[in-house]
């Protein structure tokens, strides 16, 4: 039987990082050391479901009813939420980004997709 491997949760994030970043989930893997394709994807459904606590529960351990551990501090699940925020507004700020790049663009070709013909 293989063995189970536990990754911190500062790893994790960072992987959810790489991956709002559109980094390949070969180069995140082959960075960070991540063994399993499939557990970056879980990481990734958790991130979006905002399911933060999940990151930190221990290795083949379920919380039930959705809720992180008993030990973890008020703190710290300010700083989980807080991280998750920051990460969404960094993804609101690439979009726009792009939404801005997207419009110079059609502008410099001559026509806008929203002008009537």
């Amino acid at each position: 039987m293989a063995t189970r491997v536990s990754y911190p949760v500062e790893l994790k994030m960072k992987a959810i990082e790489m991956r709002l970043a559109e980094v390949p989930v070969k180069e995140v893997m082959d960075k960070l050391g991540i063994r399993n394709k499939t557990q970056l994807e879980t990481w990734m459904r958790w991130y979006r479901n905002g399911e933060l606590h999940r990151l930190e529960q221990p290795v083949g351990k379920q919380y039930s009813y959705g809720k992180g551990p008993e030990h973890t501090t008020e703190l710290e699940k300010i700083k989980a939420e807080n991280r998750f925020l920051k990460q969404q507004l960094n993804l609101l700020k690439k979009y726009k980004e792009l939404e801005k790049r997207w419009k110079q663009k059609s502008l410099s070709l001559g026509s806008s997709p929203f002008e009537k013909k």
